[in-house]
């Protein structure tokens, strides 16, 4: 575990709330002044280390408990949270969750009634029905504040395939525990209540619907400002022209640049969309690794030994338009302990040559493929953006009409 007192500036970003919260302005802009503080980060390797903490912290919460998580199982490991958080409730703590009503389709309706009945506020957003609609939006984030004084937050999901079983490996995965003020903020921020003054070694993004767009620009700075090594590991990695010329940049000015990439993926055609990718990669100069003992999830990158992203935020075009967080570390300790992850699972994997992307088999069929699925993706993310924006403006238009209708009107929030 890592300490800082470190402060620096703290950014705030646009943020979508689920629906069925109460009601306010659509957008949040704060300036952040710092003060004393001490706040502590530890990473979390996959759901064997991330789950008995957070379990623990639920068992321990006196005041309030909110969880907003993609998928959400409704047995094994996700009985255990369902009994934890219904135990929380019953002592009479604040317990609200949100679950993502396309990631738990199968049984978030089982989990959300199983919850309801122990007396949790529970929302499923955009349920599949919402599809019909052109509701595509999702909300992927992973997400627990406990008494605004622990938090969670990174790419594991609530499942038994984040745990080891036997000779099966769960799911590659890391998350953060976050002690500090940064927790009282992020809960603030969720529940859409007045945001304080913090200092914090952190800065903690959240994004709405359309808002990746910022999370995503975190990551060009950050392969901008690199000098000596870049170490990516996603699960998902279909990254836009801006990112992959980032990559390929740094790759070409003497950074060392290391990709560790699925092998095994749980999303058809995943693969084969990166995989388009790596002719390009490869001739910048980049290391490309692919893990194959597990489904890699993770999606986290370090920077010369000192600057770690890691969140629910891919790099792929639907994180771009869904509800997404990020954290930014700058603790030399978390980050080393990040690269030595990494390292781990590289000296673990398949290395890919140039020779291998480009066969026949790939140049004639597998990267066309995999161009297609990119494309299609990018274009689902385009149309979902787009929607939100046009209705961010509309609303926008209608809150002006209306203080122009009202002389006594005081002040309106700043919107982007």
């Amino acid at each position: 575990m890592a300490e800082s007192q470190e402060a620096i500036g703290v950014t705030k970003e646009r943020i979508h709330h689920p629906e069925g919260t109460p009601a306010g302005g659509g957008a949040l802009k704060v300036e952040v002044t710092t003060v004393p503080a001490k706040e502590s980060v530890e990473l979390l390797d996959g759901g064997n280390r991330a789950y008995p903490a957070m379990l623990s912290a639920i068992a321990h919460a006196r005041t309030s408990v909110d969880l907003e998580v993609y998928t959400f199982a409704p047995l094994g490991v996700g009985a255990r949270f369902v009994e934890a958080l219904g135990n929380a409730a019953r002592r009479g703590v604040a317990v609200r969750v949100v679950i993502d009503g396309w990631g738990s389709a199968r049984r978030g309706r089982v989990v959300a009634k199983s919850l309801r009945e122990v007396g949790c506020v529970v929302r499923i957003y955009h349920r599949l029905l919402a599809l019909l609609v052109g509701r595509f939006g999702r909300n992927h984030r992973k997400l627990l504040i406990v008494d605004d004084e622990i938090a969670f937050l990174g790419g594991i999901n609530i499942g038994d395939e984040n745990v080891d079983k036997g000779a099966y490996l769960g799911w590659a995965d890391l998350a953060l525990a976050i002690r500090g003020p940064q927790c009282a903020r992020l809960g603030a921020m969720i529940r859409r209540e007045a945001l304080g003054p913090v200092n914090s070694s952190l800065r903690i993004h959240l994004c709405g619907l359309g808002g990746g767009w910022r999370l995503r620009r975190r990551y060009i700075k950050m392969f901008a400002d690199a000098r000596s090594r870049i170490d990516i590991a996603h699960g998902y990695f279909l990254p836009d022209r801006g990112v992959v010329r980032a990559i390929t940049s740094a790759a070409r000015r003497g950074v060392q640049v290391r990709l560790l990439l699925a092998g095994r993926s749980d999303i058809p055609f995943a693969r084969a969309a990166a995989r388009s990718l790596y002719r390009r990669l490869l001739a910048a100069g980049v290391v490309i690794q692919e893990w194959n003992e597990s489904v890699l999830h993770a999606k986290v990158a370090t920077v010369d030994g000192h600057r770690l992203l890691l969140g629910s935020f891919n790099l792929d075009p639907f994180s771009l338009a869904n509800l997404e967080t990020l954290v930014e570390v700058n603790d030399h300790a978390v980050v080393q302990q990040t690269e030595a992850w990494i390292q781990e699972h590289m000296e673990r994997s398949r290395t890919i040559t140039s020779l291998e992307a480009s066969s026949r088999l790939r140049r004639w069929l597998l990267d066309p493929l995999g161009r297609l699925v990119a494309r299609l993706a990018g274009a689902i993310s385009r149309v979902i953006v787009s929607r939100k924006r046009r209705q961010a403006s509309t609303d926008y238009s209608a809150s002006e009409a209306a203080l122009d209708r009202s002389p006594a009107s005081a002040s309106m929030e700043e919107d982007p």
